[in-house]
């Protein structure tokens, strides 16, 4: 019995995102959520020094001999190296593959516009891993799935998963994409977009860190009557000399309306693209949030603004993709139903 257990066990899914790394076990859920950052000392030879939150605690504070990367850049791999040995080591720390039978399948999920040979990156480094065998699914459909969404019914649903690296829109029906749109804009263009409104308005310079604490802690999609502030911490570009400023949550409105526009333009475009009989369908089930950026104070009424369409936001968004991920390693005839309508990722 225990044996197999076991072995049910090795049906992954990994959400390799750009921010974070999830990876759910079929059966059990999310077992690990890290950060997507690898610590890697460059001299006298290339070595990791730690990988996940160890490496993110280490973000701007290293020597010179040490350099804390991100091995996703805008949901695909910008380091190939550092990106394989984050997956093995995540993959091993959520469980130990390292007898051979038991090398888990992997359903990875990828951006929805990702290029054949970003997506040929992704196989191999997953693979190279330790994957018995690796199948890609498109990060909408994998979030909708662990959002719960009817995906098989002869009924449109929408789901939005804004991740740290990309915004992936798209409506299904019939375990198929009837329309989808992806923009290379999420939580780390919202956190530069930050970085700038400081640099320009204050002469201040803060980090990826400071920027996403910022966001996190008094960032909003819309103005409120809410007023709060924070202490933000930096340096002065003119003196050079450590600096404190005072900033509110209207400022840091102001400074997300860019992005955020980006956003709203790529789902109002998938929106005019979608069949009326689908938009009908839409309109009586809401169109769900998911991922990081949707936990982003106001995001759901400002989805709502835009379109005039209900708006849930679901109810674990940074495990969608990884959960329905985790769900199509476990049903293969469904998976195999899901991949055979995508014909472009064969």
């Amino acid at each position: 019995m225990a044996f197999g257990v076991r072995f049910m066990s090795k049906n992954i899914g990994l959400d390799l995102g750009t921010a974070n790394v999830a990876i759910s076990i079929a059966g059990q859920g999310v077992a690990l959520r890290e950060p997507a950052m690898v610590a890697v000392k460059v001299e006298p030879r290339r070595e990791v020094v730690a990988v996940g939150e160890d490496a993110k605690t280490m973000l701007g504070r290293t020597p010179e001999a040490i350099r804390a990367v991100r091995p996703m850049n805008e949901g695909v791999i910008a380091d190939f190296d550092a990106a394989q040995l984050m997956i093995k080591y995540l993959l091993q720390k959520a469980n130990d593959f390292s007898v051979p039978i038991f090398k888990p399948r992997v359903v990875v999920c990828v951006p929805y516009s990702i290029t054949p040979v970003e997506r040929r990156a992704v196989l191999e480094a997953v693979r190279n891993a330790g994957a018995r065998s690796v199948h890609i699914v498109v990060e909408p459909m994998a979030a909708a799935i662990g959002a719960g969404l009817p995906v098989g019914d002869a009924k449109g649903c929408m789901v939005v998963d804004i991740g740290g690296g990309t915004s992936e829109i798209a409506v299904i029906s019939m375990n198929g994409i009837v329309t989808a749109g992806s923009v290379r804009c999420g939580g780390q263009k919202m956190d530069e977009a930050i970085i700038n409104y400081l640099r320009n308005e204050y002469n201040l310079l803060v980090g990826e860190r400071t920027a996403e604490e910022v966001k996190i802690g008094i960032g909003s999609a819309i103005s409120t009557r809410r007023r709060e502030s924070a202490q933000v911490h930096g340096r002065d570009l003119i003196t050079g000399l450590p600096h404190t400023v005072a900033i509110t949550n209207e400022q840091i409105t102001e400074a997300l309306h860019e992005p955020l526009s980006v956003i709203v333009n790529a789902l109002r475009n998938c929106l005019e693209n979608t069949p009326p009989e689908i938009a009908a369908d839409i309109m009586e089930s809401g169109i769900y949030l998911t991922g990081g950026g949707a936990l982003l104070s106001g995001m759901d009424i400002l989805v709502a603004n835009a379109t005039g369409m209900p708006v849930v936001l679901s109810e674990q968004p940074l495990d969608c993709v990884a959960l329905g991920a985790g769900i199509l390693a476990a049903d293969v005839p469904r998976l195999k139903v899901i991949t055979s309508q995508a014909e472009d990722w064969k």
